[in-house]
């Protein structure tokens, strides 16, 4: 999860030209306030001071906010922190104001961090920060995951509202976070409105085209949302070192290409990936498929060259790896879902609202605070 994978994707993206086609915006870091939409302030407080030196001071604190080994103390880490909340937030201000079809965040999609604790290397939730955001505009968000892993945080936070459908395609089974279970559908006003698919290991892009695909217009249809937010995890690539699924950059981007073909506003954010130089080619072949171009097979020269030896090449290729998902099981884990969307209703049970005059006028520049100062700030605190 080192920045460096990001750095390695920009190189890439930019090198490839993409940036002609797209605006790139260096987004404000989010504030200690604007975390605390979501995260309690005790915990954002201690994110904000700890650091390697001072780490003999706050030794409740890290077992009482798990921070230690998956969530190590790093010089840096509030700031990162900040960076990556900051980003998802802009992103979701750019699309609540009309400005983009397509906000990317790539350091952004931490789908583990919990309202007061870090888990698997998320500290800061981005994606429930950006969603809160997106909450002020639209009635209704869909939130889709491809990250080998359970996006439990995501799942946690909206877990008890029918105003955010949360849809994560995982590993499911002695694999962290342990969590997303077929039964696993929301409680409350939140009732069917949590999707969860468990996979099993080696699933291959002809298999997870043949699941992600109906389930994500069923969900579509039934739910019609006016915004998605989709998490990019490069973990569910081929020869990830902690993934176990087989998928090739170009079933993985299927994904990316699927829900771009609704047509509806779409903040994409990053997640996992541990072979740094995968995650950067199938993100930067997927930032190509968002601006209609598909990315030439020969790599440009990049500040990270170096890393895409022998061959040099765009491509991430699957392997000869055994997949335990058969079409009987894929077949069941579709039905349930489906009989589970037809309890959905299209309208929310929580209205969207104007935004006061008062707070519209917040802000003396609302172009230079792209990130949603002016916008209701404060409200919906989860």
């Amino acid at each position: 999860m080192k920045p460096h994978r990001i750095r390695m994707a920009h190189s890439l993206i930019m090198n490839y030209g993409l940036y002609k086609k797209m605006e790139i915006y260096r987004a404000k870091p989010a504030t200690r306030q604007e975390m605390c939409q979501f995260h309690t302030d005790e915990y954002v407080d201690f994110l904000s001071r700890v650091t390697p030196d001072n780490l003999d001071m706050f030794i409740k604190e890290q077992a009482k906010f798990n921070v230690g080994d998956d969530c190590p103390v790093f010089d840096g880490l509030f700031e990162f922190c900040s960076i990556s909340g900051g980003g998802s937030m802009e992103g979701a201000a750019r699309l609540n104001r009309g400005k983009c079809d397509i906000a990317i965040n790539y350091a952004g999609g931490l789908h583990h961090a919990k309202k007061s604790e870090s888990s698997g290397f998320c500290y800061v939730n981005d994606i429930v920060l950006g969603i809160i955001e997106l909450l002020r505009y639209h009635p209704r968000v869909l939130y889709i995951d491809t990250d080998v892993h359970h996006g439990d945080g995501v799942e946690e936070a909206f877990y008890t509202t029918d105003r955010v459908m949360t849809c994560s395609f995982h590993k499911y089974g002695e694999f962290f976070p342990g969590t997303g279970e077929l039964r696993d559908i929301g409680v409350g006003k939140g009732k069917y409105h949590a999707v969860n698919v468990p996979l099993r290991d080696g699933i291959d892009d002809a298999t997870y085209k043949s699941i992600f695909e109906p389930i994500i217009k069923r969900i579509m249809d039934w739910y019609q949302p006016s915004a998605i937010v989709l998490q990019c995890g490069g973990d569910s690539l081929s020869g990830d070192k902690l993934g176990c699924f087989n998928l090739s950059m170009r079933g993985h981007a299927n994904c990316v290409n699927y829900v771009k073909s609704f047509g509806v506003p779409t903040m994409v954010v990053g997640g996992g990936g541990y072979t740094m130089r995968n995650v950067a080619r199938t993100w930067s072949f997927e930032t190509g498929l968002m601006n209609e171009v598909v990315l030439d097979a020969e790599l440009p020269f990049n500040d990270y060259y170096e890393y895409y030896g022998p061959d040099y090449k765009l491509d991430v290729r699957p392997s000869n790896m055994y997949n335990a998902n058969s079409p009987e099981y894929l077949d069941r884990i579709m039905t349930q879902i489906f009989s589970n969307l037809e309890n959905t209703k299209h309208a929310p049970s929580v209205q969207i609202q104007d935004v006061p005059a008062d707070l519209v006028d917040f802000d003396d520049d609302p172009e230079e605070d792209a990130k949603g100062n002016i916008d209701t700030r404060g409200f919906n605190k989860f």
